[in-house]
């Protein structure tokens, strides 16, 4: 694509077009006024020094017509302006001839090579656009899906409406990731904009979010934002966003490879360590350990203390076994 400051000017001009000529024949005039000016400045300087840049550009605008249409107008005109005897084609010198020839031969292999890079640029964008609307229709048919399972799941549980709710949030947790990956164009999602999703239902003023621009991988944060969900269904439900004087702290930082994250709470209720493993457990050891992570969670007086660790590579996750009596967290003690 041959764009300056934005302007696509591959579009402006069809290849081939009458506009595309009218361009290479503008060039050409440029080259021959700067030829011109440049030899009152300067002596020795080649005939057709100015005329390969003119070649170039109607050729990437242009295409190979107006590519060649330049290289023989501008060859034409350096020819009879600028070779000796000005002002007349004949006669020629073995060194004009060989002058001529090279101009010649290098302009076709400009303009081959120009054709070439155009051809390119438009395979490229081609697979661009292929690419973008099989992921929006990959997205299309993936929020039809969570929406179908999701009714089907409100209508089998309709009996346990709390495994219900807490189905329904879940996928609605990972569609709302779903939506920053597809708009990152699948790359992954931010990590500020998952926790920004997660804890949006929330009072903005008692949630600090603290941290550099870190991307996830989208298989890493679909997993991470199913973390965030539980914990803050947790502390809207015993912890601190159970009670309006209740805050969250959330702070990460990134030393390579890991990134190292702290969700802490205060102003809720007194904490305790839970007797059994809840779905929030399980969760966390399974979500955590396929990417090599880790979670410690304190259950201190002033409020949950949870901290997550996982590496960001491109390796293949490796399994660190986790201590089974470390306390976790558990979201339906």
């Amino acid at each position: 694509m041959v764009a300056f400051r934005g302007v696509n000017f591959r579009k402006l001009v069809p290849a081939g077009s009458a506009e595309a000529y009218a361009f290479a024949t503008f060039c050409v005039a440029v080259a021959a006024v700067v030829r011109w000016v440049a030899g009152l400045w300067f002596e020795g300087i080649v005939p057709f020094a100015t005329f390969f840049p003119a070649v170039l550009l109607a050729s990437l605008v242009g295409g190979i017509g107006p590519g060649i249409f330049a290289a023989l107008l501008g060859g034409a005109f350096g020819w009879w302006a600028f070779l000796s005897p000005p002002m007349t084609f004949f006669p020629l010198q073995v060194g004009q001839v060989i002058s001529l020839i090279a101009y010649l031969t290098t302009c076709l292999t400009i303009v081959w090579a120009a054709e070439h890079y155009r051809r390119l640029t438009k395979r490229l964008e081609d697979e661009q656009k292929f690419r973008e609307l099989a992921v929006d229709e990959l997205a299309h048919r993936l929020k039809n899906k969570v929406a179908t399972i999701q009714s089907i799941v409100s209508l089998r549980l309709r009996e346990d409406p709390q495994a219900r709710d807490e189905i329904v949030k879940c996928l609605g947790s990972l569609k709302a990731t779903d939506d920053l990956i597809i708009a990152a164009q699948g790359q992954g999602a931010n990590l500020c904009d998952i926790l920004a999703a997660e804890l949006r239902p929330y009072d903005a003023v008692r949630i600090s979010i603290e941290g550099p621009e870190i991307l996830l991988s989208p298989k890493l944060a679909l997993m991470m934002a199913l973390l965030f969900h539980e914990l803050a269904t947790n502390a809207a439900k015993y912890g601190a966003l159970s009670q309006s004087a209740g805050k969250i702290s959330v702070r990460w930082s990134h030393s390579e490879p890991w990134l190292n994250l702290e969700w802490q709470e205060s102003g809720g209720p007194p904490v305790a360590i839970p007797n059994h493993r809840g779905f929030g457990t399980r969760l966390f050891l399974r979500a955590l350990e396929q990417f090599g992570g880790k979670v410690e969670a304190a259950f201190a007086s002033t409020g949950l203390v949870c901290k997550l660790s996982v590496p960001l590579s491109d390796l293949t996750p490796s399994i660190i076994p986790s201590a089974s009596d470390a306390p976790l967290l558990s979201a339906d003690r």
